[in-house]
């Protein structure tokens, strides 16, 4: 089911892409990114690569020999990169969906040893949230903007709400705290997509049973607002 709704969403992004039309995807756990991002490599030319700002709390980074609990929405990340189940990295062919030299990841601060292991051995980016409590977010988000839209195929950003601390997003299943303050990632967020390299954005993990008094989706909004402003 999950490779079946990845392939169909992956469809839909092709579409959109490759008529040069700005997309967002609202998911439900990250494991759409997986479709998401398939889609926009194979919309894009041959030669050229895409950039991606994955925020979360977590790496998505494991396969089915590494995963405590064996749920796809802890390896989209890994899939992506060309790592796991055949069913999950062979989305439109099997190879390397991003440009690994202009990945990085915002706001992680809950992982297991073997994500951080395979990111570390990739030369891959991570922005620990220690990091974004001494610098500050836009220092780090600048830095990774940095990285990201050097991609010659664009960039797109990945935006996982349990990134954000749970006291303002309690709508997620994996909350984490401690997390990005929403209010000063949204007014970094309107720059970032107004970016030319821009391609389009994706929100996961956003789940309204958790909501209390409409508190995440309100805020939420507030994110689609500054992505398309």
């Amino acid at each position: 089911m999950i490779v079946q709704s990845c392939q169909q969403l992956a469809e839909q992004i092709v579409s959109q892409v490759s008529q040069q039309e700005k997309f967002l995807v609202v998911g439900g756990d990250h494991s759409s990114a997986i479709g998401t991002w398939s889609g926009v490599r194979h919309a894009i030319a041959p030669q050229k690569k895409i950039g991606l700002l994955w925020v979360d709390a977590h790496m998505d980074s494991h396969t089915f020999n590494t995963s405590p609990s064996g749920m796809i929405h802890g390896m989209p990340l890994a899939a992506l990169l060309g790592y796991g189940d055949a069913r999950l990295t062979h989305l439109f062919g099997y190879q390397t969906k991003l440009d690994l030299g202009k990945l990085c990841l915002v706001g992680v601060r809950s992982f297991e040893p073997e994500e951080a292991q395979l990111l570390e051995r990739l030369n891959v980016k991570v922005f620990f949230m220690e990091e974004i409590q001494t610098r500050g977010l836009q220092a780090v988000m600048q830095e990774a903007l940095a990285i990201v839209q050097g991609a010659n195929g664009g960039f797109g950003i990945s935006i996982d709400m349990d990134a954000f601390d749970p006291s303002e997003i309690p709508a997620v299943g994996s909350p984490v705290h401690q997390g990005i303050d929403i209010y000063a990632f949204i007014h970094t967020l309107e720059s970032i997509c107004r970016h030319p390299g821009f391609l389009g954005a994706e929100l996961a993990e956003f789940n309204p049973e958790l909501d209390h008094n409409e508190a995440s989706a309100k805020l939420i909004c507030r994110l689609i607002d500054a992505i398309f402003r």
